[in-house]
């Protein structure tokens, strides 16, 4: 025999049908006629408190017995309940909630070690949550920040730093700072950057924060995460990664702690067929402006301390990526 868990409302509406069917058989076994000399209706009267008291709105008087009016209101109910859930069942609109695959479906890769570019699933093609922070809140309300240097031992030895980084961890400095997530709650990230660098980025993240500019996660990029098989769908707000350029053999401006990407998903890299993350094709149509898209002023913010936006390249675009040297 197989058993299907049935949903509250579903649970509620099948009581409900039984009270009446209840009914209707009480109903059945009295005399005709009403209760007999010996039955519980001699001399007396059936009282109920509450709503099923009352009459069904527009019953004729005198229409039937009072359990008969009973077991139809039961029946209505029951139908009503069945047939119109509440809106508390209801799904949350596509892109509110990380889909459960969020960041577990490796996709097929290319010679070069890039996964094969996939089109958007629905779930990211209007993407605005915001994962749980990695770090504890910092205290206080509104914008906040604290900036360690040299960063914490802690710190380097779960970011991808190792001997040959083109920094030494001397120049690291670790950043903690508020943002704003798409759920407009106040949230806590953190950035390892290059210490010559740290107060500008207060600055610029003070900037966004004013500005109400949505992040989804802030958190510093682990060595495991560059072994990882591609998934096409990260979308880290980062600094410090030690590793080459996309597509070359020299160190990128992330390895020396001198270039932040934001928001990596909704503003992807684009050169020729290649496009990181590789699910991200919907946020090619700049067009349509969606939340976590880089706006002016968002740009704007970076231009203030003197850094430069990958979108004004010409031979690619890298939407999410900005850097001092404009590299």
């Amino acid at each position: 025999i197989a058993f299907m868990a049935l949903s509250p409302v579903r649970r509620s509406a099948g009581c409900l049908a039984g009270l009446a069917l209840s009914v209707l058989l009480v109903t059945a076994c009295e005399p005709l006629g009403g209760a007999g000399a010996d039955g519980p209706g001699a001399g007396g009267s059936t009282t109920s408190s509450g709503p099923a008291s009352a009459a069904p709105s527009g019953a004729a008087s005198g229409s039937g017995d009072g359990a008969g009016d009973l077991a139809s209101s039961a029946a209505a109910a029951a139908s009503s309940m069945a047939n119109d859930p509440s809106p508390a069942a209801s799904k949350p609109p596509l892109g509110t909630v990380p889909p459960a695959w969020l960041g577990k479906r490796p996709l097929p890769e290319t010679a070069d070690g890039f996964g094969v570019r996939q089109p958007t699933p629905p779930e990211l093609r209007n993407r605005r949550f915001t994962l749980p922070d990695t770090v504890p809140m910092l205290p206080g309300r509104g914008f906040r920040s604290t900036v360690v240097t040299p960063a914490p031992a802690a710190v380097i030895a779960r970011s991808t730093w190792e001997p040959g980084c083109p920094v030494g961890v001397a120049d690291l400095a670790w950043i903690r700072l508020t943002f704003r997530g798409f759920d407009g709650a106040r949230h806590t990230g953190e950035l390892l950057v290059n210490r010559s660098v740290a107060d500008d980025m207060v600055t610029v993240f003070q900037d966004l924060w004013d500005q109400r500019f949505p992040l989804e996660e802030m958190r510093v990029t682990r060595r495991d995460e560059l072994d990882a098989p591609p998934t096409g769908d990260g979308n880290n707000t980062s600094a410090f990664v030690c590793r080459v350029t996309v597509g070359s053999t020299s160190y990128s401006q992330h390895a020396y702690g001198l270039a932040v990407d934001v928001n990596e998903f909704q503003n992807p890299y684009i050169k020729g067929a290649l496009l990181l993350p590789e699910l991200a094709g919907a946020y090619l149509d700049r067009g349509r402006v969606r939340p976590g898209m880089l706006t002016p002023a968002a740009i704007a913010a970076f231009g203030k301390v003197g850094w430069e936006w990958g979108g004004n390249w010409n031979s690619l675009k890298d939407l999410h990526h900005f850097s001092r040297n404009n590299k």
